[in-house]
């Protein structure tokens, strides 16, 4: 019986190590699905966000002045910049994904319900309404 126990609690301590080793794997740059943006995810707190750093066209024809993120369907947030744009927010760590936080999209103007979870080096992003099923996934790769 002190085996089964000693046992049980060793893998539960070797997990939770294992987790909180890979909390903050997804800090950094990443690229897009389309490789037209770059997303700086980064931590404040216990939460996780990103920011958008880069992209093909955030800029007006000038070359200076940033382009509006004109797609969103909060009128009162049309006027803001898309450089720095937030795209993640409040994300928290549980269990190997981060769950529990928003996914904008700036092409479509909405957001959903998202959590995003590290696979083979590349970050999943889902993003849903109402249920994770019925929602659509997207893949970013680490910016070197």
């Amino acid at each position: 019986m002190k085996t089964i126990l000693f046992a049980a609690l060793f893998l539960f301590l070797i997990s939770n190590i294992t987790f909180s080793q890979n909390v903050d794997a997804i800090l950094g740059d990443w690229f897009n699905a389309e490789k037209d943006g770059k997303i700086r995810i980064y931590k404040s707190g216990n939460l996780y966000f990103g920011k958008l750093i880069w992209g093909k066209e955030l800029y007006e024809a000038d070359g200076k002045t940033s382009r509006k993120d004109a797609n969103n369907t909060n009128a009162l947030l049309k006027g803001r910049p898309l450089l720095n744009l937030p795209i993640l927010e409040q994300f928290e760590f549980y269990q190997n994904e981060w769950r529990n936080g928003k996914v904008y999209d700036p092409k479509s103007g909405k957001t959903y319900d998202g959590f995003l979870k590290l696979k083979d080096g590349k970050l999943e992003i889902r993003g849903y309404v109402g249920i994770a099923a019925f929602g659509k996934t997207t893949v970013w790769t680490k910016a070197q």
